[in-house]
């Protein structure tokens, strides 16, 4: 029986909805209150937090593979605000694409369907408009073991649970009423079905042959060909989201000899890929695999040196290297969906939702931050600190491998708390030193959140990006007035991102040290006043390595200062 921890966890970490919710504003202004100064406006209130940048502290490179997005190919004019770095072919619908029919099975997210992926949907579609947009593709190599198999391209569709089968289910499609569901009872009955109906056994030599196919087309990852690969997809839910063909909880054993092959047979057919896992969904995942079923069970990883799931999962890959002498694994990679309610994968919801949405980013790297959801209980209420957490575990358990998040969404992004959110988390990433991101479910490239993604890639319209050294910066007050810093390599100019994530104006004094700042920096700025652009403002004095200014409350500044 699935725990009810565990249903909600799977609910986020699959939901691939549309959301019918209307948006809710930004920032609702506080009700004017009867009294003195009724009927004539009143100032806003102003306060003032301090914040400094160190250049010559903190320093090391921010990877530009931190600002990508899953499905950049098939998000119209996301290339017209900015160039995508890396573009992630991800999500259930892989883990059984067929690049020989081009046919993937819906699974769980839609009644188990085989649907034929039409002009567009294509694998060789999404790679060709990455490279004609100048973004790597990162492709997800399927593991689970089985893939779909020639269907009609038309309903009816081939499908897990078919009503000719199973003729009293819970629910039909509602454009092919000979799909089911898969359940009866009220949803409280799980059916089981053959494999077969939907998909072909294969092993780890068809994502080589995948591989091979693809290097044959566009060479290899050293020539301009697919740069990434990552094995299979959030594979401790394919009891849940496959079960049709992988009914039985995933092992530790079991990701481990799937992964191992897989990623050899990548590297075998093109060494200079790199190669990205395991691709998981959350916190459960982290740590246990599916046979412990989040934690109510510790048999399986008991049996595994007591060793969360990631860091034995890392410890194999090591191990495997000594043996073999080749590096199977290039990037350590889990997803990140923040579990507090109405955050992840949802509008941006009350005043109340806003707030915990834009404090839930120090899950990522905050040491005194409890996460305010299940995880806090079912994690002892330890910090989380994931991204720190991740270079922890590979700098003991594998050495030298990098760290991915190819799965997260904060929800919002519609809203201007979506971007202050965002914008918040692109600055984590690139001050954490994480090495890979890709963003889940992007919405419209006219939306707030590609605003918080063109303010760090293309601010000036021209291609003018935040700079690629990271150096220290520090605030009075983090979850007030975030700032992240860097400089750039080409010019040595020193790039400082500034977001309000409050409803005021804050006033600030911005001191420098360690840098000879010109007497002027450069202002733009992205807030609820202009939800469409990225604004150009009046230059700021700096004088003494100093300046004053104040910055609008909901707003996103960035200052370009050049060094004299």
């Amino acid at each position: 029986m699935r725990t009810p921890r565990y249903l909600a966890a799977v609910a986020t970490a699959t939901a691939v909805a549309l959301l019918t919710t209307p948006s809710a504003p930004a920032s609702a202004a506080p009700a004017r209150p009867d009294g003195p100064g009724f009927g004539r406006v009143l100032p806003a209130k102003t306060t003032k937090i301090s914040l400094s940048v160190d250049a010559a502290a903190g320093r090391h490179a921010i990877s530009p593979l931190i600002y990508g997005v899953n499905y950049a190919a098939q998000t119209s004019g996301l290339d017209k605000q900015f160039t995508v770095p890396i573009d992630r072919w991800g999500g259930n619908s892989t883990s059984r694409y067929n690049y020989t029919n081009d046919t993937y099975n819906t699974g769980q997210d839609w009644y188990w369907e085989n649907i034929v992926a039409g002009p567009g949907d294509r694998l060789t579609d999404f790679v060709n408009t990455d490279r004609a947009r100048r973004s790597a593709s990162l492709v997800t190599v399927p593991m689970i073991g089985w893939v779909a198999k020639n269907s009609p391209s038309e309903h009816p569709f081939t499908c897990a649970f078919p009503k000719s089968a199973f003729p009293n289910q819970d629910s039909f499609d509602p454009w092919d009423d000979g799909c089911g569901n898969g359940t009866t009872n009220n949803y409280n009955n799980q059916l089981t079905t053959t494999p077969q109906r939907t998909s072909i056994e294969v092993d780890a030599s068809f994502g080589g042959s995948m591989v091979s196919w693809l290097v044959s087309r566009y060479g290899t990852a050293a020539n301009g060909g697919v740069g990434f690969y990552s094995l299979d997809n959030e594979p401790v839910l394919w009891n849940s989201t496959h079960r049709d063909v992988h009914p039985d909880p995933l092992t530790a054993d079991e990701l481990w000899t799937k992964s191992h092959a897989t990623a050899a047979a990548i590297k075998t057919a093109d060494p200079s890929a790199a190669v990205v896992g395991p691709a998981d969904w959350g916190w459960c995942a982290y740590y246990f695999s599916a046979a412990d079923d989040c934690g109510q069970s510790t048999a399986d990883r008991d049996a595994h040196g007591g060793l969360p799931l990631g860091a034995w999962y890392l410890q194999q890959f090591a191990a495997a290297q000594r043996s073999g002498g080749t590096r199977l694994l290039d990037y350590f990679d889990e997803h990140f969906y923040p579990q507090a309610k109405g955050v992840a994968l949802t509008t941006a919801g009350s005043s109340a939702t806003r707030a915990l949405r834009l404090r839930s980013t120090r899950a990522l790297w905050d040491p005194s931050y409890v996460d305010e959801s299940w995880i806090s209980d079912a994690n002892g209420r330890k910090p989380l600190a994931w991204i720190r957490t991740m270079k922890a575990w590979t700098a003991q358990y594998y050495p030298g491998t990098k760290t991915a998040i190819t799965e997260y969404n904060f929800g919002g992004l519609e809203s201007m708390n979506g971007a202050l959110t965002q914008a918040d988390v692109l600055g984590i990433f690139g001050r954490e030193g994480l090495d890979l991101a890709t963003l889940w479910g992007p919405g419209k490239a006219t939306e707030p959140w590609a605003y918080a993604f063109k303010i760090y890639r293309n601010y000036n319209g021209h291609g003018a990006t935040f700079g690629d050294t990271s150096v220290k910066a520090t605030t009075g007050n983090q979850g007030k007035l975030a700032i992240y810093a860097a400089t750039k390599s080409s010019s040595g100019a020193l790039t400082v991102m500034i977001i309000n994530k409050t409803g005021s104006t804050i006033s600030s004094t911005l001191s420098l040290k360690h840098f000879s700042p010109k007497s002027k920096a450069t202002v733009y700025r992205y807030s609820s006043a202009s939800k469409t652009k990225i604004v150009k403002k009046s230059s700021l004095k700096v004088k003494s390595k100093k300046i004053k200014t104040s910055y609008p409350g909901s707003s996103i500044t960035l200052l370009v200062i050049g060094k004299r």
